[in-house]
């Protein structure tokens, strides 16, 4: 998988990019990205990205000829890549959207608002907007890193065991949460393991997660 990232701070993306999964998911040729700096296609000689709401307001929006632009970059040779807005009018971002995403087969292409927002025109040039929670961010960075997180790490060979991702949290839309987990030593500061995790007994153990899972 490719992901393109449109942002006016590129720079932000590199140290997650670059660290831990998505790492590991580069070396193994799972998923590659570009990042793709907006103010080179902005307007003029001083790159103009933002401009005043038409009907008032405060703050500035997005032009739409520097996000056009950059997106119709983008999908060169590339042209079946699904394009995504982080957006608080989006769809909310759940695991089986992650999911959804990670079993397409396409590249992606996100867009990172800023400011204010966008000119709304922008939306005839996007496939799929999504909201990760009912809060206010300055900009899409965040979401996008998010989005980027949650779908790499479901290409097979990402993670390490087989059934890694299908015990945690969320798999499914219902709000299951995953089990309480524990590792050595056995007692901590007075706190026990529990004795059914250090019995062996495998239906047992089972039974005890199903129990202590989180609806």
């Amino acid at each position: 998988m490719n992901i393109k990232i449109i942002s006016l701070l590129p720079g932000a993306f590199e140290p997650i990019l670059n660290s831990s999964m998505l790492l590991k998911a580069q070396t193994l040729n799972l998923f590659s990205y570009e990042l793709i700096d907006l103010r080179q296609y902005g307007i003029g000689s001083r790159h103009q990205v933002d401009d005043t709401p038409y009907g008032g307001g405060d703050g500035m929006l997005l032009k739409p000829e520097p996000i056009i632009r950059a997106i119709e970059a983008a999908k060169q040779n590339n042209e079946d890549a699904l394009t995504i807005l982080p957006t608080p009018r989006g769809k909310i971002y759940k695991q089986s959207e992650a999911k959804h995403l990670a079993s397409l087969n396409k590249n992606l292409i996100i867009v990172c608002p800023r400011y204010e927002g966008y000119d709304e025109r922008i939306t005839a040039w996007i496939d799929q907007s999504y909201c990760i929670g009912n809060y206010v961010l300055t900009g899409g960075e965040l979401p996008a890193l998010i989005i980027i997180d949650s779908v790499v790490r479901l290409i097979p060979g990402v993670l390490g065991g087989a059934q890694s991702a299908e015990i945690e949290s969320f798999q499914s839309d219902d709000i299951t949460k995953e089990f309480p987990q524990y590792t050595r030593p056995e007692e901590f500061k007075g706190m026990k393991v529990p004795e059914v995790l250090l019995s062996g007994h495998h239906g047992q153990i089972q039974a005890w997660r199903k129990a202590n899972q989180i609806d």
